[in-house]
């Protein structure tokens, strides 16, 4: 299948941001090389850093490696939940070890999707729970992958009790959610469908989260912003989503690019972290290996 055309860069924010959450790998990066080259993109419009992060164990042992071989990538590891009909007890320890690397800086992404039909809600809901609790162990955040299951979700947290910082990627609830998210203390990431103008109940919940508890995020490949949609998305492409936030909160696109450097910063560890290429990955490759 033709890979999907990218557009053409935004204009510069102005200001650094990081992009919490996006995939590399599925953007087409597949060496150091490839990696650097999206990231010099990004950084060319402001977006300084990014997490790129796993759903399945192959892609989590890559995105350590890619933690590895750029300063300004780190990674996320987990099972995403549509992987999770038939997870062996072998491949949780190996995500427990992937996860454990210092340069991932959260459990993720991990929760239910009950829009797809590839894992039973019983299978994605033993393997939250499991994730919840090593994220507990670790004392690293825990990003929420939730779609169409957001009572399910946030029961689960009372019941498990949540980790200390808890992101809800790509945010999809409503004003009423996002108050009962922010009640808990909740983290909100928004991605390009904040700008579509057929958001009308996401673009109210956008301004529920006060500054301290939003973060901005392309999820690429997926969900390009306006006016892009249907595009190839890159970290580049952030600035859309920022500037499309901004408007909602009403603050300038610079402000917030600010704000949400400093809450990635300060939720995800980032300024605690080792060098990039000082180490071997968990699973024994060189730091620039492809």
């Amino acid at each position: 299948m033709a890979r999907r055309e990218r557009p053409e860069p935004p204009e510069p924010l102005g200001a650094s941001t990081v992009d919490a959450h996006t995939h590399l790998d599925a953007c087409g990066c597949e060496t150091a090389e490839d990696v650097a080259a999206a990231m010099d993109r990004a950084a060319a419009v402001g977006v300084t850093r990014a997490i790129t992060v796993a759903d399945d164990l192959a892609a989590a042992r890559w995105a350590v490696r890619a933690a590895h071989w750029d300063e300004r990538v780190v990674a996320a590891v987990a099972l995403h939940p549509t992987r999770t009909a038939a997870v062996t007890d072998s491949e949780f320890a190996e995500i427990e070890r992937l996860a454990a690397d210092p340069r991932v800086v959260a459990v993720g992404e991990t929760g239910l999707d009950y829009y797809w039909d590839y894992s039973p809600p019983e299978a994605q809901q033993a393997s939250f729970r499991w994730h919840i609790d090593l994220a507990k162990r670790l004392g690293k955040p825990l990003m929420i992958h939730d779609r169409e299951a957001h009572a399910d979700v946030l029961r689960i947290l009372r019941e498990e009790g949540a980790p200390e910082r808890v992101i809800f990627h790509c945010f999809s609830g409503d004003a009423a959610m996002a108050r009962e998210c922010a009640a808990a203390g909740y983290v909100l990431s928004f991605a390009g469908p904040v700008t579509f103008r057929n958001s009308a109940a996401l673009r109210e919940a956008a301004v529920i989260p006060d500054d301290d508890h939003v973060l901005v995020e392309t999820d690429a490949p997926f969900l390009t912003p306006h006016p892009h949609r249907g595009r190839a998305n890159e970290p580049y492409c952030l600035p859309w989503t920022v500037r499309g936030l901004a408007e909602l909160r009403g603050v300038p696109a610079a402000e917030l690019a600010r704000t949400t450097d400093r809450n990635a910063e300060r939720i995800f560890g980032l300024a605690d972290l080792p060098p990039a290429g000082t180490m071997t990955s968990p699973d024994g490759r060189a730091p620039r290996s492809a």
